[in-house]
């Protein structure tokens, strides 16, 4: 009678080591279990009150929460464009209490008690332009735009700080909103009539 042979493949599965052995099926079956551990769970959202446009808001706000992302997200107010996201293009900018900010930099939760201004909160009741509005239509300044809220909230924040501003400060005060269609001579030129319309009207809007 020949002897039954007992290669490597035998002697594994004589050992249960084979694939079809009793270890192999262990490990096997512990790679396909389902993974447990606990449950993902959402971060904790914060109340936050504030103004916008003169209007009281509230909105659930999560600690990464970005102006930006409110404003545009629960509140719809999409004028304020999202450009680069790194404060570089000026394309977010709003007034938080007067002054211009980058909104993709800035918490939402700081807006707390806050007075927050953007492009759909310059015209009049009736819908009517404002004449920093007015003026970038007249003059050519706006063209693709995708800038023009931000540019236009920044020269609105200029005019209220200087009357009469020269071309310099108009400039530097831009310097921070990008714009890559007009070369810039039209928006000057339109922060300059602006100026000059509220100077001889005696009054802002």
């Amino acid at each position: 009678m020949r002897p039954r042979r007992t290669g490597v493949g035998a002697r594994r599965r004589i050992a249960g080591r084979g694939p079809a052995g009793p270890a192999a099926t262990r490990r096997r079956a512990a790679r396909e279990a389902p993974r447990s551990g606990p449950t993902p769970t959402a971060p904790p959202t914060t109340l936050v009150r504030f103004r916008v446009n003169g209007a009281e808001v509230e909105a659930a706000v999560k600690p990464s929460d970005r102006l930006l992302d409110v404003l545009r997200g629960p509140l719809g107010l999409t004028g304020t464009k999202e450009g680069c996201g790194a404060g570089e293009c000026g394309a977010c900018t709003v007034l938080v209490d007067g002054r211009p900010v980058n909104a993709c930099l800035f918490p939402a939760l700081e807006a707390e008690g806050r007075e927050v201004t953007t492009i759909e909160g310059l015209g009049g009741p009736a819908g009517e332009l404002s004449d920093v509005q007015r003026a970038f239509v007249e003059c050519g300044a706006i063209q693709c735009g995708f800038c023009s809220p931000g540019m236009i909230l920044a020269a609105t924040a200029l005019l209220a700080e200087h009357p009469d501003p020269t071309d310099e400060q108009i400039r530097d005060a831009l310097a921070g909103n990008l714009c890559r269609c007009t070369g810039y001579v039209q928006i000057v030129e339109a922060v300059r009539t602006a100026a000059a319309r509220r100077r001889a009207a005696g009054g802002t809007r």
